[in-house]
């Protein structure tokens, strides 16, 4: 299926039913990934930390499996990975979905919860994919599509952890493409911007505690002004889900995918900004090789 095939809504090509192992699918953006891979005729591996939240979240469905997964878990997620094949032989896609996020300026996020925050968002979905790639390999086949953020793109203030994880994860997915392509293995990074998931809700979002009085008027209209976007962001995740079903079939899917208008915008930004810092200083940069180069 070509992504016209998609825009235009042709139905020619009925994508073969795959099996689809997601992560964090309890609720939120997982949840309706879930739904979506199911609706669109494909086999689901849910998984979350409590399963019976996770089937009361997707619903019952006879193609799909939930599995108790902690993803910060190397040996929980084998052993999710080996219910998958037992079940369904085989896992053609690969959501790394589940994150939480802590938020608060730097001097504020104890050391603590700053590792946390890269061990759930970074080397969570490294812990599963290590577990999925054996099984993709051997069947030279399969996609890896990682949910990151537009927080991976751009870093800014009372985001230090998680922009410092989301960058880790762009960076170990887009090394990780050229290393698995030969084994017809494909990655795909999703950048969703503000989407009205349960992102900013109180069970995802821990903020740091105010203790330094330099910060404390930044604090308290940051965390005053995201409080009050919980439940009003402007992307619809359904929408986003479907779209994820549709770029899975596509013949190359893109590295990264923009998600969302906000999130064209930052990756415009983006690269217009580091446009201009390459030009700042050109010269400059040009002449630093040693003279007998």
């Amino acid at each position: 299926m070509t992504e016209q095939d998609y825009m235009t809504g042709e139905k020619e090509n009925v994508p073969a039913k795959k099996v689809w192992f997601i992560t964090g699918a309890g609720r939120g953006m997982g949840t309706d990934i879930a739904k979506a891979a199911l609706a669109a005729g494909h086999a689901v591996v849910a998984t979350g930390r409590n399963p019976e939240k996770v089937t009361h979240a997707v619903g019952e469905n006879q193609d799909l499996l939930t599995v108790k997964l902690d993803v910060t878990d190397p040996a929980a997620a084998e052993a999710a990975v080996q219910a998958a094949v037992d079940r369904f032989g085989q896992i053609d896609v690969l959501v790394n979905n589940a994150g939480n996020f802590y938020a608060g300026f730097f001097e504020e996020i104890t050391p603590e919860d700053f590792r946390a925050q890269v061990e759930t968002t970074m080397f969570g979905p490294m812990n599963v994919t290590r577990a999925v790639l054996p099984v993709m390999r051997a069947r030279h086949s399969g996609l890896l599509i990682t949910i990151s953020s537009t927080a991976g793109i751009t870093g800014g203030e009372f985001l230090t952890a998680y922009a410092a994880a989301k960058f880790g994860l762009e960076g170990w997915a887009e090394s990780l493409a050229p290393e698995v392509a030969p084994f017809g293995i494909r990655t795909m990074l999703v950048e969703p911007g503000f989407f009205r998931t349960e992102l900013l809700s109180p069970e995802s979002t821990s903020y740091a505690v105010s203790a330094i009085e330099d910060y404390a008027e930044r604090t308290e209209q940051t965390v005053t002004a995201w409080k009050g976007m919980d439940g009003q962001q402007g992307g619809d995740p359904a929408k986003l889900a479907d779209a994820l079903t549709h770029l899975a079939e596509l013949d190359e899917p893109p590295l990264r995918f923009a998600a969302g208008a906000d999130a064209v915008g930052v990756f415009e930004a983006r690269a217009k900004e580091l446009l201009a810092q390459a030009d700042a200083h050109r010269e400059l940069s040009k002449n630093l090789a040693r003279d007998d180069a």
